[in-house]
């Protein structure tokens, strides 16, 4: 994705981009010729996460700064990955998830609307799709997510739907299955806190970064008895958010994909793997299953 590739440069607001995917994004939209403005409030993101040359904004999608910051930067297409994304806090504080992923991101579509702002890319889940029907999902399987963080997702692609109706907004809505990997480079990579990603729990474990690793369930009906889940680079999603900007000159285009590779990998397979590479053991605890997670989940 050569920044040849593209004849016009945009001006791409990434909220969030001081996060996991969107500093990855954000280095990939440098690196092809656009010019990445970010805007992050920082409760999870690195301002380190980003070289310094990027304009960066410590701001909430909320704000009443945003329409002036999309005003002043010239911003031609917007970007969203902040959200909050922990399931298990979903489930005990609602309404901290409600607020920040739903009406935030309502404040925030709002002030692109005022500002003649018309296209939008939204990172949004598989976990809108709850328990799945039928593996591997397709774009066009029923939704029913299960907790209020899938849920959330859910209604502002809803919104998005009825917003682009009305206004002409076009929008395409990625709905990621296990982001997971770091840069080629090395220089940023996940950093959450708390972690809860079983990949750098599996390594954390295996350099001696935490006692063991937690399996959490070993008897779903699957090939090694735990889940199975598609695990896709966190650079392959960044190239995909760069490709479907050129999908949105269209007044009113509505787009759903789903983000994974296809083919999905077990817990112990993750493991085998982190042992493999690093060449030392991962040591692990069989726990119970945790509420409300599929045996397999896997894009088609």
């Amino acid at each position: 994705y050569e920044a040849s590739r593209y004849k016009v440069s945009m001006n791409v607001l990434v909220v969030g981009g001081a996060g996991y995917i969107g500093s990855h994004c954000v280095r990939q939209l440098a690196a092809t010729g656009h010019r990445p403005i970010v805007l992050d409030n920082l409760v999870f993101g690195h301002r380190g996460a980003l070289l310094s040359e990027i304009p960066f904004y410590h701001a909430d999608i909320a704000d009443d700064e945003v329409e002036l910051i999309l005003k002043n930067e010239k911003i031609d297409l917007v970007m969203h990955f902040a959200a909050f994304a922990y399931v298990g806090e979903s489930v005990e504080d609602p309404l901290k998830y409600y607020f920040n992923n739903s009406v935030a991101t309502l404040h925030l579509l709002r002030s692109m609307v005022r500002c003649k702002v018309m296209r939008f890319v939204f990172s949004s889940t598989c976990a809108t799709f709850g328990i799945p029907e039928t593996v591997p999902i397709s774009e066009d399987h029923p939704q029913h997510p299960i907790n209020p963080y899938g849920q959330t997702k859910l209604d502002v692609e809803n919104a998005l739907n009825h917003i682009s109706r009305a206004t002409g907004m076009s929008f395409a809505a990625f709905r990621y299955f296990n982001a997971a990997g770091a840069s080629e480079d090395g220089t940023i990579g996940e950093d959450h806190d708390p972690e809860t990603h079983l990949i750098p729990l599996a390594i954390d474990a295996a350099v001696g970064k935490r006692p063991h690793l937690s399996i959490l369930g070993t008897d779903y009906p699957t090939p090694d008895g735990t889940c199975l889940r598609d695990y896709v680079h966190v650079d392959d999603l960044s190239r995909a958010h760069i490709v479907v900007c050129d999908k949105l000159n269209t007044p009113g285009t509505q787009l759903f994909y789903n983000l994974g590779t296809g083919r999905p990998h077990s817990v112990l397979e993750i493991i085998n793997a982190v042992e493999t590479v690093s060449g030392k053991k991962v040591p692990r605890v069989a726990g119970v299953r945790r509420a409300g997670d599929p045996p397999s989940l896997c894009a088609d």
